[in-house]
Formats: C-alpha cells, structure tokens, sequence
C-alpha cells in the first residue's frame, strides 16, 4: 500500500513576500527513501540542509504560525517536529497506527493527522506537544485539509469514496459527500468556497461546494493524480498525476483542463510560493521549479531519495 498525504490551501496568506513578521519561505521536501527532509531555501534555490526524521516519511505540513514543520513517518508511526528557525527536529510525537496526510489550524495551535489503518483523525496540541482526543472517521482516512476559518477539518474517506466534514469546535461530523473513486488529496479553495479532492482511481477531480456540502462539478485530469496547489492569483489549479509523469492545469473559472505538462518523474507533492509552482518528483528524486503563468520548467533541484513533499510543504520562520 502507498501512503497517501495531503495538500491545502492552508497559510497562503503567510507565505506571500514581504509579509511582514516572517522570514524568506523554506520548502521541506520529504523523502520516503533516505528518511529525511531536504530543506530548499526559497530565494537561493537550494537545498540548504537535511534533516532526518523518522520511516518513510510522507505527510508533512510547515505551519508558519506554530514556527513548526510537522512530518508524518508512516513506518515509525510518529510524527517528528522541526524547529523552522534551526531546522532541526525538536520532538516526535506517538501518531497511532499509520499517520498520513496533515494539515495544521490557521493560528497554529492544532495538527490534524489522518490515522489510516485506525480509521480515525488524530489531534495535537501544537504548543505543549500533547495528544487530543481522536475523531473516528470513515475507512482509511488519506488526505486532510482544515479551511481557512478554523471551523472545518475535511477528511478524504479512501476506502469509502467520501469526503468527511468534521466540525472543529465539537469534534463532531457534520456531513459527508460521495465524490469519485478513492479520494487522496484535498485542497481547500477559501475564495470560491470549494474543497477539491482528488480521486486517484477515477482519474479526476470532484468540485466540492463547501457550504452546501455537495458536488457541483467533476474535472477530468491524468492518470493518479495525488497531489494540486492553486496559482497565487487563484486563477489555475496544478495537479500532479503520478502514473503519468505529468502535471494537469486547470482553469478554475472555466473548471476544465487547459493544458498537461510532460516530464516529470513520478509526481506527487505539488506547492506554490509566489509565481512559481515546486513540483516533487518521486522516482527522479527532485523538484520542478515551473513558471506559476507558463508552466515553464525554470529548475530543477535535486533532494534525497524517493521524495514525496505530501502537504503544504512551504512555510516561513516567524522573525524574532
């Protein structure tokens, strides 16, 4: 079974330049195969160091606010914790059974880890590092994405093609919507009110009006995709398809495919800072640095093995 992870919207509004109180954005790369995080230093473009964590490291999310990485190593059943401003790892936390995706609250304050083989949502306290009560959730929970409200934690159902909407404050389900056929990724689209989740055996996409909790549109994307980041204007939506070394664009306005991209190596995690667009290569062990406007390859930078960068992978140090 291939672990699956995570991609949100979450903490755009923080990583935009100049914004005041953070420093220049990190993308923390996570790889599966070395059992490490490769840290690229977003204005130089480079890895600047690497940071090993726990097994087979998958999940991950840069919480800005929190001044904290968080990475799920499904083989060590943990979660390990990395400092941004010294980017070393400062605590691991017990994660049940097989953490996956992640996302963290807007402040900061909480982590959402889906459990896969336990079928339910586990939470932290960020700050005292601290276990919170778990949420039981439909089977094998993949992807998790919290809105940018800190009201709302989605949880993409795997095994039961559904997408569950769990109500922060009660720690209760609010609602469930059938999508395609087994949901990984979701992302959360605040401007329009969406959630998309990808469904990795259907091959496309399901359009999720979040206020209504129903789908509105399905888009037909590669073969797999896994993982989907939105431009910094909201205008189009990039998504990974793993089984077909190709990235999808997506006009979100028109909700349809404009153009793919060729030559990526097994994609899988997929971010945006900027107008660029950092594309994670699984088998060729590196990162597409493509033009946000184009789709242009610019770079490409070289990680550890068998990199995955599942979540929302970019985050800045807050300043002293």
């Amino acid at each position: 079974m291939r672990h699956a992870a995570t991609v949100t919207a979450l903490s755009l509004w923080l990583l935009g330049t100049g914004t005041p109180g953070f420093a220049t954005p990190f993308a923390y790369i996570t790889n599966q195969g070395s059992n490490d995080v490769s840290v690229i230093d977003l204005a130089s473009q480079r890895v600047v160091t690497t940071v090993p964590v726990g097994l087979a490291p998958a999940g991950v999310v840069a919480s800005s606010r929190a001044g904290k990485v968080f990475v799920s190593n499904p083989d060590s059943k943990t979660i390990s914790v990395i400092d941004m401003r010294t980017q070393r790892v400062v605590g691991t936390l017990a994660a049940g059974s097989g953490p996956v995706g992640m996302d963290a609250s807007p402040d900061g304050s909480r982590l959402f880890v889906a459990d896969w083989y336990a079928n339910r949502l586990l939470v932290f306290d960020t700050a005292a590092g601290t276990a919170l009560p778990t949420i039981e959730v439909g089977r094998a929970p993949a992807g998790v994405a919290v809105d940018a409200a800190g009201a709302t934690v989605f949880v993409a159902e795997r095994d039961d093609d559904s997408i569950a909407a769990i109500d922060i404050a009660t720690s209760r389900v609010r609602g469930r919507v059938k999508v395609g056929t087994h949901p990984f990724a979701l992302l959360v689209d605040t401007a329009r009110e969406r959630l998309y989740a990808l469904n990795v055996l259907s091959d496309d996409i399901s359009v999720i009006d979040t206020r209504r909790l129903e789908v509105i549109a399905t888009v037909k994307v590669g073969k797999a995709p896994y993982g989907a980041a939105l431009t910094r204007d909201g205008a189009l939506l990039y998504v990974t398809n793993q089984h077909d070394d190709s990235v999808s664009v997506v006009d979100v306005q028109r909700l349809e495919t404009v153009r793919t991209l060729p030559g990526f190596g097994y994609p899988e995690g997929v971010a945006v800072h900027a107008d660029r667009v950092y594309v994670v290569n699984w088998m060729d062990d590196d990162v597409s640095v493509l033009d946000a406007t184009s789709g242009r390859t610019l770079a490409r930078i070289a990680t550890g093995r068998n990199s995955r960068g599942f979540g929302a992978f970019i985050g800045s140090p807050p300043t002293p």
